[in-house]
């Protein structure tokens, strides 16, 4: 019997389940509270096992399928989590299943599942629900897809001609757009000791790390020659706290903005919304920064886990949707064609280039790409990365960014979003290679 009870078991948890029994051993100098730890009880072992069969037996569509509340599209609106109390927008039937798709992604749960826990780990409603199923991408994710284009002339050929008229539109968005270079630049390495912000600076290697960074950036706004070209770096932006508003000042400093041509390199003011979180000392007062959401793999979290959830993540959710967004969409074509610019993405570099006059010919940016570079944090970076590629945020946890390390996104005028570089320290030694408080690899 015990045999026959063991199949059972095995064939009813989850994957998710029996990955949570390995969290346990998961180090916690990654930046975990202490109550993410993985712990037994809360029912007794027939109440998990009911659980299992329960997880077990549902079917797996379902977590797609069910719709839920979403923030607004405008990107400048405020998030605020799903109130599973309302309705759903496309209506709901009699076992509270909402009727068609969410018009876009966000926490929350309709139905018989909204009280319930996501395989015991946290609240339903706090698991990220995409607006299509993983892994379809949403062209619609920062509100300015362009809105369909109606019938054109009579019944026959009307859909053809819609077509037509889209594709045109698709091709002139292609040529004509801009395309958005988002740089994450994480702080350098800072004393970790103080539970006071203001005391929480750069360590001396930190500085080198900021310093070398600078530089590097610099080079790329300068550019080399026509080949490796300058790049437009609108801004830079930091987030609140000492160790980042330091690390930026030094990087802005570095830049040896002084032999740039042209526009100058703005330093928009810190914003607290790209802040880490509100962090708490643990027993041994070493400060653990707060997490933009839950992670997977991971303990179970307690309720103080679930509350900060609630109170973090809203504003982290916030601070995506204002910097990531595609660059406005020009109008659509008339009848005899393109748009007033005729500069596409594959335009030959500007400056004359008939022979007569060999002057050496002046470093311009391309029009069509603009980029910002935002000095942020570990957590910070590691979420919108998760978020701008429309992977789980729940994953976030799987990354690793060093300090002063870049992480780099095009958004390009058709809504695609892709990652250049993740955590690049290319530009740093070994020997200022750090992880918070962590030297080199061996850790």
């Amino acid at each position: 019997m015990a045999r026959t009870f063991y199949r059972f078991a095995r064939s009813s948890l989850p994957a998710a389940t029996t990955a949570l029994a390995a969290s346990t051993f998961f180090d916690e100098k990654d930046g975990r509270d202490d109550d993410d730890r993985f712990r037994l009880g809360g029912g007794g072992s027939s109440a998990r096992h009911a659980r299992a069969r329960a997880y077990s037996h549902r079917p797996r569509a379902t977590l797609c399928e069910v719709p839920h509340r979403h923030p607004s599209r405008d990107r400048d609106a405020a998030y605020r989590p799903s109130d599973p109390a309302e309705p759903a927008a496309g209506g709901a039937d009699a076992d509270g299943r909402g009727k068609g798709r969410a018009e876009g992604g966000g926490m929350g749960m309709w139905g018989e599942e909204r009280d319930g826990s996501f395989h015991g780990l946290f609240p339903r409603r706090q698991l990220w629900r995409p607006a299509l199923e993983y892994p379809l991408w949403d062209y619609n994710w920062d509100g300015r897809q362009p809105t369909p284009i109606g019938r054109v002339g009579g019944e026959e050929g009307g859909d053809d001609s819609r077509l037509m008229a889209e594709a045109r539109r698709e091709r002139l968005i292609r040529k004509e757009g801009v395309t958005r270079h988002i740089i994450l630049v994480r702080h350098g390495q800072y004393d970790e000791t103080y539970k006071e912000d203001s005391r929480r600076l750069l360590t001396p290697i930190g500085r080198k790390q900021a310093e070398l960074t600078g530089q590097r950036l610099g080079k790329l706004i300068r550019g080399v020659n026509e080949q490796f070209g300058p790049c437009r770096v609108r801004v830079v932006r930091v987030s609140d706290l000492a160790r980042a508003k330091e690390t930026a000042d030094i990087i802005y400093e570095s830049m040896d903005l002084e032999r740039v041509d042209g526009e100058n390199v703005i330093k928009a003011k810190p914003d607290p919304m790209l802040n880490e979180g509100r962090t708490r000392l643990s027993s041994n007062f070493h400060a653990r920064p707060r997490r933009p959401c839950h992670h997977i793999p991971g303990g179970i979290a307690g309720p103080s886990v679930v509350e900060r959830t609630d109170e973090q993540h809203p504003r982290i959710e916030e601070a995506f949707r204002k910097y990531f967004y595609r660059a406005e969409v020009p109008g659509t074509p008339t009848e005899g064609g393109g748009g007033d610019c005729d500069v596409g993405l594959d335009a030959p570099a500007r400056g004359t280039s008939n022979g007569e006059d060999e002057t050496p010919r002046k470093l311009v940016p391309h029009p069509q790409h603009e980029f910002e570079v935002i000095v942020c944090h570990a957590n910070v970076i590691r979420y919108f990365f998760c978020r701008a590629l429309q992977l789980p945020p729940e994953a976030w946890l799987r990354l690793c960014t060093f300090n002063c390390s870049l992480t780099y996104f095009t958004i390009r005028p058709t809504g695609t979003v892709s990652c250049r570089m993740l955590g690049d320290i290319g530009h740093l030694p070994y020997e200022l290679c750090t992880f918070s408080m962590h030297s080199g690899f061996n850790w």
